[in-house]
């Protein structure tokens, strides 16, 4: 199983390097915040970079609905049993949506920090979502989705003064388990950090070449 995908996540990944794509697999556990992110970052940045959404869900089409209410093309996969998107999945989502050459293209995974951490979806990097009501010893206990990811972003820091959550620590756990991952504290409530997230997004596009442009018109794909 393992073998097939990894085939059609090379396949994906071409796909997207030919068409100077920046496509991105957002991951986390449920509840972490990552609908909450894109909505924000889609509302902020769509007049700047065409952004298109494939959203990962077991059941039900309300992450998909929120996506495009935001102002994004989006394409809902529902898994059913299965607790993670495969690269055939983003392959048939990506015939529908059709982002046109330097999109971008966020993958919101099936909320699990287990089973994703195995499914290459030919995605340009990984981006695990990790919430301040989680705990910071997340990254020890699921070494293998930290370990994957080459960004951390630890959401919902407008809730700090009332958890019991040491970034500190949260931060020295993730670099134990992989000394080479990207660190960003940020809260879509205020708005504090965002403008880091927007920096990454912006540096990594123009490592494809890319410079900020005007978004062209975007289809209104859909799938339930």
């Amino acid at each position: 199983m393992l073998a097939k995908n990894d085939k059609l996540a090379m396949r994906n990944r071409g796909w997207f390097e030919g068409r100077g794509i920046l496509a991105l697999n957002i991951v986390s556990s449920p509840g972490a915040g990552k609908t909450t992110l894109l909505e924000r970052t889609i509302q902020d940045l769509k007049d700047e970079i065409p952004i298109f959404v494939i959203e990962g869900d077991q059941a039900t089409a309300n992450d998909g609905e929120r996506i495009r209410a935001a102002g994004a093309a989006a394409v809902q996969v529902n898994t059913g049993t299965g607790c993670h998107l495969e690269a055939d999945m983003v392959a048939q989502a990506l015939e529908e949506l059709r982002p046109p050459s330097g999109a971008m293209v966020l993958i919101e995974n099936v909320g699990n920090l287990v089973c994703p951490a195995l499914f290459d979806l030919g995605e340009h990097a990984k981006v695990i979502v990790l919430s301040v009501t989680e705990g910071q010893d997340k990254p020890l206990k699921y070494p293998n989705m930290f370990q994957a990811a080459n960004l951390m972003i630890v959401s919902k820091t407008d809730l700090l003064p009332y958890v019991d959550f040491d970034m500190d620590v949260a931060l020295a756990n993730a670099r134990a388990v992989n000394p080479a991952i990207e660190a960003i504290a940020l809260s879509v409530r205020n708005g504090e950090g965002v403008d880091q997230w927007y920096g990454w997004l912006r540096s990594h596009r123009r490592s494809l070449g890319h410079s900020s442009s005007i978004a062209p018109q975007r289809s209104a794909a859909h799938k339930s």
